[in-house]
């Protein structure tokens, strides 16, 4: 798979703060990448670093495989990182042509990136009348104006309605089917867990995870299992490979899975083992929970 971005022990201190502390991970071609955390997570000061407006501290990061340079890589990337900043009594051409005349590029693929936005019908309205969802959507089009390799987006809804921020996720996902790499931050486990593929997680400065969404977590999730013969049933679960943790709750054991399970072939053994269950309940974690459970054993910076 072609690397787009690859991070190496990157870090970012202000003094005994540390923003960004040893991240590596790499930005593979074609999928959709979230940083994902809390507030103060390092998430923007990651950003900003390989988008040459932060001096690491410490660690390297490379462009599109090494041997660009990056003023050359920057031509191919398309980012916010800031609130959109336009002109309040221009239009949306008008705004992007003077984004073309900045970023030195032919002003031809303006109506197509309104298109794609959902702007076209509006490119003659004073950008001042537009509506903070409106606005996101502008700043996307002037990102896409190069035809960018790798769109970045620094939290793309943050502020917007329910409304604004589904526009912006279709949008997202549309943008990637058409091949465009996406990296976006965002402290939203639910926006994450819609649009991206892949996730890395930040917490204080930290990388707690990297890797495919599904996978953020080494647990397989939980089953709640019971039967009349409860002892039985406890040697039985303990004696699984797919077994964890077991905790007796009231209505049955709640196991914790270390591996992906058929709950048939799992009826099947226990009736073989004289085991007739009354309940099996399988529980993927979500996002949501696996986010809490891999911050929550982290440790509290003193």
């Amino acid at each position: 798979m072609e690397q787009i971005l690859q991070i190496t022990n990157l870090s970012k201190h202000y003094g005994a703060l540390k923003a960004v502390d040893d991240v590596s991970f790499t930005i593979e071609k074609g999928h959709v990448y979230g940083i994902l955390g809390p507030n103060g997570s390092g998430k923007s000061t990651t950003l900003g670093m390989v988008l040459n407006v932060v001096n690491p501290t410490s660690g390297d990061y490379q462009w599109f495989g090494g041997g660009v340079s990056n003023h050359d890589a920057l031509k191919r990337i398309g980012a916010i990182i800031e609130r959109p900043n336009f002109y309040p009594s221009m239009d949306a051409v008008q705004n992007l042509k003077l984004v073309c005349k900045i970023k030195n590029i032919t002003t031809d693929k303006i109506n197509e990136k309104l298109e794609l936005v959902g702007l076209l019908s509006r490119k003659h309205s004073p950008f001042k009348t537009y509506s903070l969802g409106m606005k996101q959507r502008l700043a996307i089009a002037s990102a896409l104006l190069n035809d960018p390799e790798i769109l970045i987006l620094d939290e793309p809804t943050n502020g917007l309605d329910p409304q604004g921020i589904r526009a912006i996720r279709d949008l997202i996902q549309h943008i990637s089917s058409n091949g465009t790499t996406i990296l976006l931050a965002s402290h939203l486990l639910d926006e994450v867990e819609k649009v991206c593929s892949h996730v890395i997680v930040l917490r204080q400065g930290n990388m707690l995870y990297s890797g495919p969404v599904d996978e953020m977590n080494s647990t397989h999730g939980t089953i709640l299992i019971d039967a009349s013969d409860r002892g039985g049933l406890k040697y039985f679960i303990s004696q699984q490979s797919y077994a964890g943790s077991i905790e007796e709750l009231v209505d049955g054991f709640e196991v914790m899975l270390l591996s992906d399970i058929d709950t048939a072939q799992v009826n099947k053994d226990a009736v073989q083992a004289g085991i007739y269950l009354n309940k099996l309940l399988l529980k993927k974690q979500s996002l949501e929970d696996q986010f809490i459970e891999l911050t929550n054993n982290q440790p509290q910076a003193s």
